[in-house]
């Protein structure tokens, strides 16, 4: 049996990264050639696809049947596809959908794979800077060739800190609430607009920490295994894994203070039933 058909975590980063960056050239090429155009929206006029995003998750979709056929697909724009190998591959085709309309250098192509339940081998493409991310468990994080750690920072307010919104605008006013009370306690607060250069920007040090509600695991999957590779702590609420309440990576110094902050402020944004019932999108998502 060869390496492309079992559950071994190096071949499956390799399958990863190298569909990753394939489908990022593809997108790449498109929106330096092509009138890129919306082609519907999701959960709100503001939360967008682009017939790109299909196209790069139906290249994905296609690379990873082709090399793995029993394994199983979750991709964000509905393109699942069931297996029984035991391996499951969360895919977001375009993260930062909304940069990439724009024109803004800030989208990436981001695949995990994730076996029995557990996130093993993780890539990041981000296709204008041509910079790919990847991480095994257990093995470390690597920026193109160049191993990555994350950031030593001890304290709250030199913390560089990113994070997100939903789309939908009550909730939005919601998350603005909480980060009125994050704002004066950190150095200052970048909003990318890819949950996927979020996480693995805390990875290398680019940012102190990230936290954000609201995300699919397609959103965060390879880019938290990163990030937990490069030495960051990441996690959810107290207690809890990441989730769709929250999402949070951090330099290890100041983990523990920024949930509190979240957790304390934002109790109606973390706890809310919104996130689960409206499954309203985040940056994540666009």
């Amino acid at each position: 049996m060869s390496a492309e058909t079992t559950g071994d975590p190096a071949a499956l980063l390799d399958l990863a990264a190298r569909t990753a960056r394939e489908a990022g050239e593809l997108l790449l090429a498109r929106r330096l050639t092509d009138e890129v155009s919306v082609a519907h929206t999701k959960s709100t006029p503001t939360d967008i696809v682009t017939a790109m995003d299909t196209a790069s998750e139906a290249l994905i979709r296609d690379r990873l049947r082709a090399a793995r056929p029993d394994d199983t697909i979750l991709g964000e724009e509905g393109g699942s596809v069931p297996g029984g190998s035991g391996v499951r591959w969360l895919v977001d085709p375009l993260d930062g959908t909304v940069n990439y309309l724009y024109g803004l250098p800030a989208y990436a192509v981001s695949i995990a794979a994730e076996v029995a339940g557990e996130v093993v081998a993780g890539a990041v493409f981000c296709p204008p800077a041509g910079e790919l991310w990847t991480a095994v468990r257990g093995s470390g994080a690597w920026l193109n060739d160049q191993a990555v750690r994350a950031g030593d920072v001890s304290e709250l307010d030199r913390a560089l800190v990113g994070t997100g919104f939903w789309y939908d605008s009550g909730l939005r006013a919601r998350q603005a609430e909480l980060l009125r009370h994050v704002l004066p306690r950190v150095r200052d607060v970048r909003r990318i607009g890819s949950a996927a250069l979020d996480l693995c920007s805390v990875a290398c040090g680019r940012l102190d920490a990230y936290y954000e509600t609201g995300l699919h695991p397609w959103d965060w999957s390879a880019g938290l295994l990163v990030a937990r590779e490069a030495g960051a702590r990441v996690g959810g609420l107290p207690g809890e894994a990441a989730s769709r309440r929250l999402a949070i990576a951090a330099a290890p110094g100041v983990f523990d203070e920024l949930r509190s902050l979240v957790v304390t402020h934002g109790a109606d944004v973390v706890g809310s039933p919104v996130v689960a019932v409206r499954g309203a999108s985040s940056s994540g998502g666009c």
